[in-house]
């Protein structure tokens, strides 16, 4: 066996479609030499279904990051199929309608509520869930998007993205001592089930393609896949509490 993650062991959350972040994520890992086993929600038979397009047949384990005891369940249903984790890969993330689209004045707090426990909270939860599986040199990644601005019609989803990158840096902190580190990927806009879901999604999806200096391709989930094996390998043992954008170098440029 050879490859960045050589007998690592991953569990990856969010593979909805072969187009989602997790899915490329997931392939790319298992190309490197990992074993992954993934989490699904709701219609397990649809992500069993993708699972099979991955390189390797990998084990789909049902987890609703908002039920208590299926996070305390967690690491007894994964240990049926591997001994322990050595990454954890969290692309969660979920607002109702009402708080997306210019809603943002206007959505009522049980909904903003959801989305943060969905997009923000969920990142302890599947970090501690998973911890007993995990020694020195585990990593947690988590998936963001540039939090430090305001953006048309992201709404709360985008105070929930500012709320998990203060979450990974406080995981960091406490994770630390444990030699487990936790660092996010910034991507740039991805024409993913999760995009396609925010109305008026489209509207700055042009713009980030014409002023990134490296450019942008609205539909390579594979650029921010690799800062995920990256993170989650060996070769960033120091690093913990960042944010690594990819994204063309948007963020870097002034308007």
């Amino acid at each position: 066996m050879s490859g960045l993650l050589a007998g690592k062991r991953l569990l990856v959350t969010g593979v909805i479609t072969d187009q989602s972040i997790a899915f490329s994520v997931a392939k790319l890992a298992q190309e490197n030499g990992a074993t992954v086993v993934l989490t699904g929600y709701g219609r397990l038979s649809l992500v069993e279904r993708i699972a099979r397009r991955l390189p390797e047949p990998a084990p789909v384990i049902e987890l609703d990051v908002t039920d208590a005891g299926q996070l305390a369940g967690l690491a007894d249903r994964v240990r049926e199929h591997v001994d322990g984790l050595d990454g954890v890969v969290h692309s969660i993330g979920f607002a109702p309608a009402t708080c997306l689209g210019g809603g943002f004045v206007d959505a009522p707090w049980e909904d903003v509520a959801t989305a943060l426990h969905i997009s923000t909270y969920s990142y302890k939860s599947l970090a501690m869930a998973a911890l007993p599986l995990m020694g020195r040199g585990g990593s947690v990644v988590g998936l963001t998007f540039d939090a430090t601005k305001a953006w048309p019609v992201y709404d709360w989803m985008g105070v929930a993205k500012a709320g998990l990158e203060s979450a990974s840096r406080y995981l960091a902190l406490h994770l630390g001592p444990k030699g487990i580190r936790s660092n996010l990927v910034a991507a740039g806009p991805l024409r993913t089930m999760a995009a396609k879901s925010i109305p008026g999604f489209d509207q700055f999806e042009e713009a980030w393609a014409g002023r990134a200096p490296l450019g942008w391709d609205l539909t390579d989930q594979e650029p921010a896949a690799r800062a995920c094996l990256a993170l989650l390998s060996d070769w960033f043992p120091a690093t913990t509490g960042e944010i690594v954008h990819v994204d063309g170098g948007y963020h870097a440029i002034g308007a």
